[in-house]
């Protein structure tokens, strides 16, 4: 049985704390010699109906055992962001989508989690994790779209924050 294309519509989610450190997560798949790929969690829809807010809480559960679900304690506190790039899909993976494709839509979600917050990595698809300050954060990551979305983070986190009437 083959395995379906997968759907050039993603999201990239950025977990942040109060403090504005950034969860960042190491990819398995990287090739020997080359260096590690950290990124915030990111993922395609399964369906072409599913929307991006499903999409976002159910890989972000994936990958980080971070339940922001619907009926979840942090339901709420996953925000889309509003944001969207069109991105050249990397030649390395042009072969898990169908033929012609060549590139990807993502959309942009935050998500505050508090201080402490439990994480539980997906082996199959990523060996480390670590919380770092937002413009470190940035800087460690492989992708230019992930970095962009950490340096928006102050702007965001800061509106969440008013969104839910608290200041920090």
């Amino acid at each position: 049985m083959s395995t379906p294309f997968k759907i050039p519509q993603s999201v990239l989610v950025v977990i942040y704390t109060s403090k504005l450190n950034v969860l960042l997560i190491r990819r398995a798949d990287v090739p020997a010699g080359m260096p590690p790929f950290w990124q915030s969690v990111t993922g395609s829809k399964d369906h072409t109906t599913d929307s991006w807010l499903e999409t976002a809480a159910r890989e972000v559960w994936e990958e980080t055992g971070i339940d922001c679900r619907v009926g979840s304690a942090l339901a709420t506190a996953l925000r889309d962001w509003e944001l969207e790039n069109i991105y050249s899909i990397y030649p390395r993976w042009l072969h898990r989508y169908a033929p012609g494709v060549s590139h990807n839509t993502e959309r942009v979600f935050g998500l505050q989690v508090p201080i402490g917050t439990s994480v539980q990595i997906n082996p199959r698809e990523h060996t480390h994790y670590q919380w770092v300050p937002y413009q470190e954060a940035a800087d460690s990551c492989f992708s230019a779209s992930n970095a962009e979305a950490i340096l928006m983070l102050p702007r965001f986190a800061n509106l969440d924050l008013a969104a839910i009437g608290e200041d920090e």
